[in-house]
C-alpha cells in the first residue's frame, strides 16, 4: 500500500480509503455488525489506514459510525478515522433551526460522533455541506478551538466550491486558526468538473483531494455491461438511471483498452485517479471484504503514462474552459 500526505498536514493516509456509507445501510452485506467486522478487518489486513464516514450515514443516523467504532475496537490506533457533520439536506436529530455549521450545531455533533466511534478523539473532522446561515470564519473558530481542546486533529471539507476552498484559505491565516487540509467533492472519469477550478485551487493551497463516487458508483468495478445490472449494487437498488444514461461506447472501448493491458477496469480507473494532481486518497465503498482487497490492490497494479492518459482523455473528456 502507498501512502499519501493529507494536503499541507502531517496525516498520512492509504491511497485508497474505505468509504463507511454502506456500513449500515438496508440490503447490503455490511448492514449488520458481523457484516461491518468482516469489511473493516480487511481493509486493516490490506493495509487501508483511512476510513472515512459521516454522522448521517447508514440506516438511521449515526448507525455507520457506530458500526465502524465497533469493528475497530482495540484496533483503533492503526487507522485514521474521519467523519462529517452538518449536512444541509439529511435529517439530523439534533436541532439546527438550519444553521449547522454553527459553534453550537458543531458541538452537539462532535459529542455525538465521539461517542458513537468510541473514541476520544477524530483525526479528520469535515464540514458535509456548506452552510449559508453561518459565517464561514464561524464554523473554522469553532472547529479551530476542538482541535485545541485535542477532540479532533485535522480539519476537512466537502461539497465546496473552488472559491469557498479559497476564501476559507485566506480567513484562516487573517484569523490565526486551522487550515483545512482536505477537500472531498464527487469525482470520477464521468464527473470531472472538479478539474476546472477546484482540483488547481486544492493543489496551489496544498488542500489533499479525497474524491467520492471514484468508481461512478460502481460502474467502473468491470461487474456492469451495456445489458447487466448486477442486482446488489447501489446502481440496481437506487440509481439504475446511471446505467441507463452512461456512454456505453467509451466505456466499452476503455474496456478493451484494459484487456489489452492485462489489467482490471477498477485496476485502470483507480491508477487514472490516483495520477491526478493534489489527490491524496481514493475514497472507494466496499460491502465485502474481496472487496476491499481488489481495492486495495489496484493502489499498485498499474501507473498510466501520457499516452494512456491522452486515450483516457479522448473517451471520457474533462470540462470545457
Amino acid at each position: 500500500m502507498e501512502y499519501r500526505t493529507l494536503g499541507r498536514s502531517g496525516l498520512r493516509v492509504s491511497a485508497v480509503g474505505l468509504g463507511c456509507n454502506n456500513l449500515g445501510r438496508t440490503g447490503t452485506a455490511s448492514e449488520e455488525q458481523a457484516g461491518t467486522d468482516a469489511v473493516v478487518g480487511a481493509a486493516i489486513d490490506a493495509g487501508i489506514t483511512l476510513f472515512d464516514t459521516a454522522d448521517v450515514y447508514g440506516a438511521e443516523y449515526g448507525l455507520s459510525e457506530r458500526r465502524l467504532g465497533a469493528a475497530l475496537g482495540s484496533r483503533r490506533d492503526e487507522v485514521v478515522i474521519a467523519t462529517k457533520f452538518g449536512h444541509a439536506d439529511i435529517p439530523s436529530p439534533l436541532p439546527s433551526w438550519g444553521a449547522r455549521g454553527s459553534r453550537r450545531y458543531i458541538r452537539l455533533a462532535v459529542e455525538g460522533s465521539l461517542q458513537r466511534l468510541g473514541t476520544d478523539r477524530i483525526d479528520l473532522y469535515q464540514l458535509h455541506t456548506p452552510d449559508p446561515a453561518t459565517p464561514i470564519e464561524e464554523t473554522m473558530t469553532a472547529l479551530d478551538e476542538l482541535v485545541k481542546e485535542g477532540k479532533i486533529l485535522y480539519i476537512g471539507h466537502s461539497n465546496l466550491a473552488a472559491w469557498q476552498l479559497a476564501q476559507a484559505d485566506v480567513l484562516a491565516d487573517l484569523l490565526g486558526t486551522e487550515h483545512f487540509v482536505s477537500a472531498q467533492n464527487e469525482y470520477s472519469l464521468l464527473r470531472r468538473g472538479a478539474e476546472r477550478e477546484l482540483l488547481p485551487a486544492a493543489e496551489e493551497l496544498g488542500v489533499g483531494f479525497l474524491p467520492y463516487f471514484p468508481l461512478y458508483n460502481g460502474l467502473f468495478t468491470g461487474k456492469f455491461t451495456r445489458t447487466e445490472r448486477p442486482a446488489d449494487t447501489r446502481i440496481a437498488r437506487q440509481r439504475p438511471h446511471l446505467a441507463e444514461e452512461a456512454p456505453w461506447d467509451a466505456i466499452e472501448a476503455f474496456e478493451a483498452f484494459c484487456r489489452e493491458r492485462g489489467i482490471t477496469m477498477l485496476e485502470a480507473t483507480i491508477g487514472w485517479l490516483l495520477a491526478r494532481p493534489a489527490l491524496s486518497s481514493v475514497i472507494a465503498g466496499a460491502t465485502r471484504p474481496e472487496q476491499v482487497a481488489q481495492n486495495a490492490a489496484a493502489t499498485t497494479a498499474w501507473e498510466p503514462d501520457e499516452e494512456a492518459l491522452a486515450l483516457i482523455d479522448g473517451w471520457f473528456p474533462a470540462p470545457a474552459d
